[in-house]
C-alpha cells in the first residue's frame, strides 16, 4: 500500500484536527470519483516507519490520523491503526472506506471513526441528505451513526 499524498484536514472527522493519508491503488473505481488519481498505485510505501515520521512531524497539533482508502488491504489498515494507538496514546484513528461492510465486525474496533460506502453520484457524498455513505463514531463496542454532522440544515 502506498501514500500518494497527505494533508492536515478539519472536515473529514468532525471535531478533530486530522492527518489524512491519501492511499493509492483504490480497487473500487467508483464512477464520478473525486480522486481518480488514487486508482493508480503511486506514492511512497506506507510503512510503520513512514507513519511514525508523519505523525511525529505534526504532533501535538493533530488529534486523529485518517486512512483515506486502503480497501485493497483492510487488515493492513487495521494493523496501522493499531500501531498508532500503541505508539501515540490518545491519538484517534479513522478509516474512509469505499466499500460496504457490516460495521459491527470486531475487526474494526481498532478504529475510532469509520466512513463506509462507495460514492454513488446520483446519491451524493456525505454532505448529501440522500447519500448511501455512512460516517460512524465508535463508543466502546457500539457504533454511532454521525453522518448528519456533514449535512447542513
Amino acid at each position: 500500500m502506498r501514500v500518494a499524498s497527505f494533508e492536515i484536514v478539519f472536515q473529514e472527522v468532525p471535531g478533530e484536527v486530522t492527518l489524512a493519508l491519501n492511499i493509492s491503488g483504490c480497487p473500487n473505481r467508483c464512477p464520478g470519483c473525486h480522486s481518480p488519481h488514487l486508482w493508480e498505485d503511486t506514492g511512497e510505501l506506507l510503512t510503520e516507519e513512514l507513519l511514525h515520521t508523519l505523525v511525529d512531524r505534526y504532533m501535538p497539533g493533530i488529534t486523529c490520523v485518517c486512512f483515506m482508502g486502503g480497501d485493497q488491504d483492510p487488515e493492513y489498515v487495521a494493523a496501522l491503526s493499531q500501531y498508532v494507538h500503541a505508539e501515540y496514546k490518545g491519538l484517534k484513528t479513522a478509516w474512509y472506506s469505499g466499500r460496504e461492510f457490516e460495521i459491527g465486525d470486531s475487526r474494526f474496533l481498532i478504529f475510532d471513526f469509520i466512513k463506509t460506502g462507495p460514492y454513488v453520484a446520483a446519491l451524493g457524498g456525505l454532505k448529501s441528505p440522500t447519500t448511501n455513505q455512512r460516517f460512524y463514531r465508535r463508543e466502546g463496542e457500539n457504533w454511532i451513526d454521525e453522518t448528519h454532522l456533514f449535512q447542513r440544515k
